[in-house]
């Protein structure tokens, strides 16, 4: 296999695993919010409801404002954008720190993109 196909494919991956990890997260996020949101509504304790909503808020924050750099570094690595290789391994350094998926995740990713021939095929 060429190495500019080689590349290709495995730029296509890195792009596609972050937009569905980076997907998903998003979606946690809501679903947290949703989830303590609803718990503390059921409790029929208004400061349970107001405290358990504002965590959810946070968290659900925290998850979304993290997700979305991911989503776009994966669209603009589908592209081919040559922003975009920078923008992944930045996402993928803070990825790092998820254990165990966004380490794995991470680690492929700067295996990949830290190649001469991605450097040279996201140009």
């Amino acid at each position: 296999m060429s190495d500019e196909k080689w590349i290709s494919k495995h730029v296509t991956l890195v792009g596609v695993l972050h937009i569905v990890y980076h997907a998903l997260t998003f979606a946690a996020g809501l679903i947290i919010l949703g989830v303590l949101s609803t718990v503390g509504f059921l409790s029929g304790d208004p400061c349970a409801a107001a405290i358990l909503t504002t965590i959810g808020s946070i968290v659900a924050a925290f998850l979304i404002v993290l997700s979305i750099p991911g989503v776009i570094a994966g669209i603009g690595l589908l592209q081919g954008r040559s922003w975009a290789r920078v923008l992944t391994l930045i996402v993928g350094a803070i990825g790092l720190l998820d254990i165990p998926v966004g380490t794995a995740l991470g680690v492929y990713t700067f295996w990949v993109l830290m190649r001469d021939e991605a450097i040279d095929f996201l140009k």
